[in-house]
């Protein structure tokens, strides 16, 4: 099979529009996808990155939740592509074409946007999540649902079977066929390869669009229907139609593969404390498959003071961003995102800093993520008393200190 062009007839649809609800309170004001994740990058960007890596330059975001810096960020990070090639990376806000409401479910979000979806003339349709970390080739899952005349195909990855309960989990033949589908199983069918393992949905589905859109409008007539690709669509397809599994393979040159949902604030806080190890799982680094991103022009990090007597700023085992001041403080395991500033003889450990903070003189601040535009006094201590700390913030069952601005009538920018 000649795949020269099979990029051009496909149109991918990033779903960027859930709430987040438990990545809260860093989703209080902003969609999950647009949360910064290490350091200068928004979670959104794996994702857009996996796309133009794969050469796929067609592309509809669908926001929906608290979505201005999001919006923001595409519009200023992403929107550079060439439109006189008919390649493009477009805001789909809600526009409620087909009833008075907001969407219901990934299936619903897709088929209140089909007039934009029909109106491009493409072969298939690449549906992805926007709030997963990961490096795909989406080029070579489109292959094999052409080669095997697919009219579904759903990318799948191995898990552990005590993990399964939170996905969709699939069931397949020598063939990579799907003959069994359950969502969110509480006693999933173990592999038959591994008994301890079970192989789930990534959330990633490429459809033929007829096909796609037939589904979508016989869900949409549905009234008992959750209108979601997992609960409803895929189970409904699975006897009529080709529907069939593409077993993930990772661009991330390491030798155990990455995939994450950092739906929660343990998840999202132990994703980008990995980014701080000598050699992440995930890696930044990587001239062959590079993790794009909008970047604000700032100065150079800067590290002072040398002189005699006076404590030194300094980083270990840490991301600094641009623009970032270590003035006499000292940084451990640590991601300080760009316009951070530690003033002296201030300690941060195994923290998350969000742009434009502000740590006062004489501060310890461990396990903790800070959110952008915080301003701590002097001698701040968090995350070594969690009682005090529930007083004024957000803390997790695991004692990750989460610290959000009050609530504001405006978005402060960036």
């Amino acid at each position: 099979m000649n795949y020269f062009g099979a990029n051009r007839d496909t149109l991918v649809c990033l779903l960027a529009g859930g709430t987040g609800e438990r990545l809260m309170p860093l989703t209080r004001d902003r969609a999950k996808p647009a949360v910064p994740f290490g350091g200068i990058y928004r979670i959104i960007d794996v994702t857009l990155s996996n796309c133009i890596n794969s050469d796929l330059r067609r592309i509809f975001v669908i926001t929906q939740y608290k979505a201005l810096s999001l919006n923001r960020h595409i519009r200023e990070g992403w929107a550079g592509l060439p439109g006189e090639l008919g390649e493009f990376v477009q805001i789909l806000p809600p526009q409620m074409r087909v009833g008075e409401f907001w969407y219901r479910g990934t299936a619903d979000a897709i088929f209140q946007n089909l007039y934009s979806i029909g109106s491009e003339p493409c072969k298939y349709v690449l549906i992805l999540s926007g709030d997963h970390v990961y490096k795909m080739n989406y080029q070579l899952m489109l292959q094999q649902h052409i080669d095997a005349g697919a009219d579904v195909t759903i990318g799948t990855i191995e898990f552990d079977i005590a993990e399964a309960s939170r996905f969709g989990v699939c069931e397949v033949d020598k063939n990579h066929r799907l003959v069994g589908w359950e969502e969110k199983p509480q006693k999933p069918k173990p592999s038959p390869d591994n008994p301890n393992k079970v192989l789930v949905s990534m959330g990633i589905y490429c459809f033929n669009r007829d096909l796609l859109i037939q589904a979508l409008m016989y869900d949409a007539e549905d009234s008992s229907s959750s209108h979601d690709f997992g609960k409803n669509i895929v189970p409904r397809l699975l006897n009529q139609s080709r529907v069939y599994s593409y077993q993930f393979r990772d661009e991330n040159s390491k030798d155990a593969q990455y995939w994450r949902d950092i739906g929660t604030i343990e998840a999202y806080y132990e994703a980008n404390m990995d980014l701080t190890s000598v050699s992440p799982v995930f890696n930044l680094y990587d001239s062959h498959w590079p993790i794009r991103t909008y970047q604000p022009q700032y100065p150079p990090a800067k590290f002072v003071f040398a002189q005699e007597g006076r404590r030194m700023g300094i980083a270990v085992d840490s991301i600094v961003s641009s623009g970032s001041i270590i003035s006499g403080g000292r940084v451990t395991n640590s991601i300080l995102s760009r316009d951070v500033r530690i003033n002296s003889y201030t300690e941060i450990e195994s923290s998350i800093l969000f742009a434009h903070v502000n740590i006062g003189r004489y501060s310890r601040i461990r396990r903790a993520i800070i959110d952008r535009h915080i301003h701590l006094p002097e001698e701040t201590e968090i995350g070594f008393n969690p009682e005090e700390d529930r007083k004024k913030y957000h803390v997790t069952e695991t004692g990750i200190v989460v610290v959000v601005p009050e609530q504001r009538m405006f978005e402060d920018p960036e």
